[in-house]
């Protein structure tokens, strides 16, 4: 059908013409997509202000061959608008949505649980309800574990061996044991290890009750298994303000 109706979150808009705009958004059903919304720009338009990054939409597009159509747009929540006055949960939030369009780079592919997860995190941001930076590495492990690279916070990941165990490996997939460690493997904190456990798992109880310098290292090894990974970092991660 060329017309179809979904539920959305914006993850990025960028200017086309004098009045336009392209919009990424990553749906429920249809995954990654990008649409034109067509005079948006344009002081009078409709719908402009539904189509910020982090703008949560039930959205109507008309199937195009490049770009799709953006032709009815309705608010569910806008959380970009929620987080603006905060500087530190508005960086968060816009590595959340440049995270999700890198983890979902097929247009058209389904990836409901990224979705899921993107709509979970910004509306943790937008109530406040954990520390901010904790929902940021929870978001960015849980990404990761969605795309088949959960790092492992117990056992060996290559031998399985029983931990907890000293070492952490970028290239190994985690912790690993003193037999299967490669070079120049970390060694984070029990505690440290223990709060990335906490944050895969949604052990909000542990995380909440973690000290500051554990959660410094939690984050420091996050941000670098993510880079690994993605190859590359992300645009947005050097704004990010850590309190």
């Amino acid at each position: 059908m060329s017309l179809y109706r979904d539920e959305a979150i914006i993850l990025r808009t960028q200017k086309l013409g004098e009045a336009d705009r392209i919009i990424t958004l990553l749906t429920r059903e249809h995954g990654r997509v990008r649409g034109v919304a067509k005079g948006v720009r344009r002081t009078m338009s409709k719908f402009g202000a539904r189509l910020e990054p982090g703008s949560h939409v039930d959205i109507q597009l008309h199937k195009g061959r490049t770009f799709d159509t953006i032709t009815q747009v309705e608010a569910i929540n806008n959380y970009g608008e929620a987080l603006t006055d905060d500087y530190q949960r508005w960086t968060i939030a816009s590595a959340i949505l440049e995270t999700a369009e890198r983890f979902t780079s097929q247009e058209y592919e389904p990836a409901l649980q990224e979705f899921q997860l993107v709509v979970g995190g910004m509306k943790a941001l937008a109530e406040n309800r954990y520390d901010a930076s904790l929902i940021l590495d929870a978001f960015l492990l849980r990404s990761l574990a969605i795309g088949g690279y959960a790092p492992s916070t117990t056992n060996c990941s290559r031998c399985e061996k029983p931990g907890p165990h000293r070492y952490f490996s970028l290239v190994g997939g985690g912790s690993v044991c003193m037999e299967c460690r490669p070079s120049a493997s970390a060694t984070p904190a029990p505690e440290t290890l223990q709060l990335l456990g906490a944050l895969l798992s949604s052990d909000w109880d542990v995380a909440q009750a973690s000290e500051p310098r554990h959660r410094r290292e939690a984050s420091g090894l996050v941000i670098a298994y993510l880079q690994w990974h993605l190859e590359r970092g992300l645009r947005s991660l050097p704004i990010v303000e850590r309190v």
